[in-house]
């Protein structure tokens, strides 16, 4: 299993009373992820679904102790203070749910965390998923997973879903399922989930799944011929056109 996800680590969830972050708490919970705080400036001494709430991540890492992860779900307007406060109070894995966070802001946190030494998934992620651990960090419905070997990375939510589904109905799965974020700043690449893959026993192939725009699919295959990659690797680029200068996803494209 790749060490970014593993049973029994501890998550909090950065805007856990938001309607997203509420829903999204109770269904990580419910499929096995040990969620130990929530913060939601302003709303410290609430509870989401038994979950205590606090009005910073300082204030949440001192009471309950360790936390491995966080989830992020606050508004992109927020966002950037909301990973700048999350890696200050030393986290190490950072999911960034959130959605049109402007580019100079993830380019500052992500270099940031590089040089704090912690991974950032995403932004613009479904997150991330480790069926055979009962591990879920963000929105992935876990009804579509099963536990097996295909290690899956992509940047699509709903055709990553698709490809979990098919999988599992065929009576195979995978030891995570990773989605880097549509945006054109993200933490993790394409290449760095491949060398998790390459590392992982459980992992016996990959599927790919990109978008047209950027080099991220480009960098990928070039790094899967340069170091003659040991695994089969499968990849779905979606998408067919799109206008000069402009990054589209596949339902645009």
């Amino acid at each position: 299993m790749p060490p970014i996800l593993r049973k029994g680590m501890r998550v909090l969830v950065q805007g856990a009373t938001g309607r997203q972050g509420r829903t999204h708490t109770r269904l990580m919970l419910d499929y096995g992820t040990e969620i130990a705080a929530g913060v939601t400036p302003g709303k410290g001494g609430q509870e989401v679904e038994g979950v205590p709430v606090f009005d910073s991540v300082e204030e949440a890492v001192a009471e309950v102790g360790t936390v491995d992860a966080s989830v992020i779900f606050v508004p992109a307007p927020f966002a950037y203070d909301a990973v700048i406060e999350a890696l200050e109070a030393g986290i190490g894995l950072l999911v960034v749910i959130t959605e049109h966070i402007p580019v100079h802001d993830a380019a500052k946190f992500v270099e940031y965390a590089r040089l704090r030494g912690a991974t950032i998934v995403g932004p613009n992620t479904p997150g991330a998923i480790a069926p055979g651990e009962r591990v879920k960090l963000g929105i992935m419905p876990g009804d579509v997973f099963a536990p097996g070997g295909v290690g899956i990375v992509s940047r699509s939510g709903t055709l990553t879903y698709e490809i979990a589904l098919s999988l599992k109905r065929r009576g195979m799965g995978t030891p995570l399922t990773v989605g880097i974020g549509g945006d054109p700043v993200t933490g993790l690449s394409f290449t760095d989930v491949l060398e998790m893959f390459r590392e992982d026993e459980e992992t016996e192939a990959v599927v790919l799944v990109g978008e047209i725009g950027g080099r991220a699919e480009e960098d990928a295959a070039e790094y899967v011929m340069r170091t003659g990659y040991p695994k089969p690797v499968v990849a779905y680029v979606a998408g067919r056109t799109a206008p000069p200068g402009r990054r589209m996803g596949h339902a645009g494209a």
